[in-house]
């Protein structure tokens, strides 16, 4: 492998097994790497440190697959889903109940750049960096050694998630088997979930948790499920007992696959869908008002310059459902900006309070669910939020 030394003082960030290499801590490259080649980093004095994937354009050039010497091959892909499934399988999943959850969740899972979910026996994979896509074939072999007979199909939907340049000609695809999008299970509820068009890999399993939580607050009340995408939160409020809920999303797929969610389940509560804004839904003053809301929206910031921005914006929204909610009433709020972190998140919604002229309780503190980890040398994996907040009466 071409290697790549760090300027003096640079190493310590990989001695803490941190997985990622920044432009400015790059000292000397003998060689120029291609992009997604497998490099191994040195310090200053020549001290092995780490190995991974080289991408240049980047203000993060490589990202750490192994802080081993390690030749990247198939025993390495074989041994490091293993232990993902491993670590799932001491979390219970998957269960009778839930046949959908992440197997691998990349800097989490100590292969930053990669994401792998399972909807029963069909497996979506996504690489957010060319290293990991150029690995497909090692890791397509590793997944059909681990899962054996309960895999049909892996489906490569990378094509969103790489760099322009690398992926202009490429195409999501099936590299083994074939399945169609169909039904899953998540705590017994109905989900029909399409992998091959649906947002990420077709469905947002990281909210499963607080969905199930959900399900305590809900029986007999109104409740709206606002950027509601497939009906998450919906069907588990209807599941509940919830006596009337709303779901709106701007996107009219969306709501046709709220709608099919909410007609492959039996549930006595009344369902209305809107594709809205949600902006615009809120401010409608003879609107409905709600004791429960669910307020999801897509992240409002990716990169540190439109962070300010972003937290107006969380201001906003959160201001309005606020003022939407009933006195005694409880909203689930989130955030999934990586670069607005929980301190300021919840500074943001103590401003929304402020104008809202309401008191606020916070019921819980919430985030992403186990099979989402974060690696103790890798904070920026969290990127989940959210409170549950009671409107005093």
């Amino acid at each position: 492998m071409k290697r790549i030394n760090l300027r003096r003082g640079k190493e310590a960030s990989p001695l803490r097994q941190h997985p990622w290499i920044f432009s400015g801590a790059v000292g000397r490259m003998d060689e120029q790497p291609s992009d997604g080649e497998a490099v191994e980093v040195y310090s200053n004095k020549g001290q092995y440190l780490a190995t991974g994937h080289y991408q240049s354009g980047k203000s993060i050039v490589v990202r750490l697959c192994s802080f081993e010497p390690t030749d990247l091959g198939d025993a390495f892909w074989k041994q490091r889903i293993q232990e993902a499934y491993n670590f799932r399988s001491r979390l219970g999943l998957p269960t009778e109940e839930t046949n959908c959850y992440r197997l691998l969740h990349g800097e989490g899972d100590g292969l930053p750049g990669l994401i792998i979910d399972v909807y029963a026996k069909t497996v979506v994979v996504q690489c957010h960096s060319i290293g990991m896509h150029r690995q497909m074939t090692q890791i397509t072999n590793a997944l059909q050694e681990v899962f054996g007979e309960n895999l049909e199909a892996i489906y490569d939907k990378s094509a969103e998630t790489l760099p322009p340049r690398y992926a202009k000609e490429m195409e999501n695809k099936y590299v083994f088997g074939k399945s169609e999008p169909g039904e899953v299970l998540e705590y017994g509820h109905r989900f029909w979930v399409d992998w091959e068009t649906g947002q990420k890999t077709g469905f947002f399993l990281d909210q499963r948790e607080n969905r199930q939580l959900l399900s305590q607050y809900v029986k007999g009340k109104k409740v709206l499920n606002a950027f509601c995408y497939s009906g998450g939160f919906s069907i588990y409020a209807l599941a509940a007992g919830a006596s009337l809920v709303h779901s709106v999303d701007v996107s009219k797929k969306a709501m046709e696959w709220t709608d099919r969610n909410v007609a492959i389940n039996s549930y006595s509560g009344e369902h209305v869908s809107y594709a809205e804004d949600v902006m615009q839904f809120l401010k409608e003053e003879e609107g409905e008002r709600y004791e429960v809301m669910v307020v999801d929206p897509p992240a409002f910031a990716k990169n540190i310059s439109k962070r300010h921005n972003a937290v107006q914006g969380y201001k906003r929204l959160n201001m309005m459902a606020l003022k939407r909610l009933e006195p005694g009433g409880i909203l689930f709020t989130f955030s999934c900006s990586q670069v607005v972190d929980d301190r300021l998140f919840y500074n943001t919604l103590v401003a929304a309070a402020i104008e809202a002229n309401c008191k606020i309780r916070v019921m819980h503190r919430i985030s992403q669910p186990a099979d989402h980890p974060v690696s103790l040398f890798h904070p920026e994996g969290s990127y989940l939020k959210g409170l549950v907040l009671y409107k005093s009466e």
